[in-house]
């Protein structure tokens, strides 16, 4: 095959993929985690879901590549990450639930040895505690106001936000996700923003 042909292959292999990855977003918005099979992605798209199977050879690679790019979505450098906008992200996810359900469905399962999703978790989380570290960096310096550093610290607050997400799915009415997360920045000196206490 011509260097040409295989590239307008690849990009056309690489196209579908992006398709069938917002058609599987807007199926988990719709119908939720466990509403989201891959026939519905691929009645979605035109495709058999022999024909999704060729891109995502299982249900969860497909899942894996949602969360990749649900990430690329909330991913903001860290120069420009306060710890402010981390309640609009708190807030915006509370607007998604499907997403959320299927990000804590995935990580749960994915501390099961060998699980698809086990190596994007762990390379996330790794990502993620560096960040928070660095927005928690930019906003006390090299010591919060309790004493931790930024990088002993990183790890409780992505448990916050992660732990809130959890309570939030299984009793939505009893936790206020956004709300209780300005509590926590609350008690870390930060201002909890007008809808604090």
């Amino acid at each position: 095959m011509p260097y040409g042909d295989a590239m307008a292959t690849r990009t056309r292999s690489e196209e579908r993929r992006a398709e069938i990855v917002r058609a599987a977003l807007d199926v988990i918005a719709e119908r939720g985690y466990r509403g989201a099979s891959l026939a519905a992605v691929a009645e979605r798209v035109g495709l058999t879901q022999q024909g999704l199977l060729h891109h995502f050879p299982t249900k969860e690679a497909l899942l894996v590549a949602v969360l990749k790019e649900r990430d690329q979505w909330d991913a903001v450098p860290d120069s420009r990450w306060r710890a402010d906008l981390l309640a609009s992200l708190v807030e915006y996810n509370a607007m998604r639930p499907g997403i959320i359900q299927t990000f804590s469905a995935l990580l749960g399962e994915s501390v099961t040895e060998g699980h698809p999703a086990r190596e994007f978790f762990t390379e996330r989380y790794g990502a993620v505690r560096a960040s928070m570290a660095s927005v928690l960096r930019a906003e006390y310096g090299e010591r919060l106001p309790g004493g931790l550093t930024p990088e002993r610290a990183a790890p409780l607050l992505v448990a916050v936000m992660d732990g809130l997400q959890y309570q939030w799915l299984l009793d939505p009415e009893s936790v206020d996700m956004p709300a209780a997360f300005r509590d926590f920045l609350a008690l870390l000196g930060e201002d909890p923003g007008p809808d604090g206490a």
